[in-house]
């Protein structure tokens, strides 16, 4: 469990597909291949594809990041609290704000400027590492983000496990192996929207078609439930009392109400309303 609760929690999600520049670098079989569906196949191939699984996991350093969004919480100077919806990249009909190493600079830099309370699923293991991995090889510098004190109190770091300043919700509540639930499995009985009509292995597809409007509508709806999550979280952990914990669930309702009017953000009604049926079935169930 995490040890405080801080003024500037960013919960977020990344996502990422296979990139078809490391193939062709690392696989001489379709380094001339100019199909990218043909060199992710090639990809899969080599990580171990099977019948049962024909899209294995692969090294996150062979894959680029399209697309990083955040729900945002922020307490102001006179104790009321503020919630944003971020998403990365803002417009993606946008050359320049499409590429890889503007989504990881932008969300990097922005880290290490606010330096915010990072919460995530899975994000010690993998959304943190890829951003570190691919900004690594991209050759984009995020000094703010990497500096870490001499001592674990004397600042912020990022790095050190168990760091109140990272908090991944799979590391507080993993068990054993198979033991470890997804965060669809432990949002949709908590009342909470999992995913919708997108899984994390449907994005290459999307991506191949060119479809990145819908890769960031699935990423902010996952960044909405790693929030519902995490609110879940500190409300077990004794950080919200019942009628905050409430009045905290209200405010992501009317965050998204504000939201879904934006024509970009509509498919955040959808959300909505599944959130709206799970909590009728688990009040029947109560």
């Amino acid at each position: 469990m995490f040890k405080k609760m801080m003024d500037r929690v960013w919960a977020f999600d990344c996502e990422w597909v296979p990139d078809p520049l490391a193939g062709r670098l690392l696989f001489p079989e379709v380094a001339a291949e100019t199909n990218d569906r043909t060199v992710m196949e090639a990809m899969w191939r080599h990580g171990g594809a099977t019948e049962e699984i024909p899209r294995p996991f692969l090294k996150m350093a062979t894959c680029r990041v399209v697309s990083i969004a955040a729900v945002i919480r922020e307490k102001e100077p006179r104790g009321g609290v503020k919630l944003s919806l971020l998403a990365l990249p803002r417009d993606v009909q946008d050359g320049a704000a499409i590429a890889e190493r503007s989504i990881i600079g932008k969300f990097l830099q922005a880290v290490g400027r606010d330096h915010p309370q990072l919460v995530g699923y899975n994000s010690i293991g993998a959304d943190l590492k890829i951003l570190v991995q691919r900004a690594m090889i991209l050759g984009e510098p995020a000094p703010d983000f990497c500096r870490r004190p001499n001592k674990p109190w004397e600042g912020v770091d990022y790095f050190a496990r168990g760091s109140d300043h990272n908090i991944d919700i799979q590391d507080v509540v993993s068990g054993f192996g198979r033991g470890t639930p997804s965060l669809h499995e432990l949002a949709v009985q908590s009342g909470i929207p999992g995913k919708l009509d997108v899984a994390g292995d449907g994005v290459a597809d999307l991506w191949l078609e060119d479809d990145l409007a819908k890769i960031v509508a699935y990423n902010e709806t996952d960044a909405l439930t790693t929030y519902l999550v995490w609110l879940r979280l500190a409300y077990f952990g004794g950080y919200f009392s019942d009628v905050a914990y409430q009045a905290e669930q209200l405010r992501v309702r009317e965050l998204i109400e504000s939201e879904m009017a934006k024509p970009e953000r509509a498919h955040l009604g959808r959300f909505l309303a599944e959130w709206d049926r799970l909590q009728t079935i688990i009040q029947i169930r109560d």
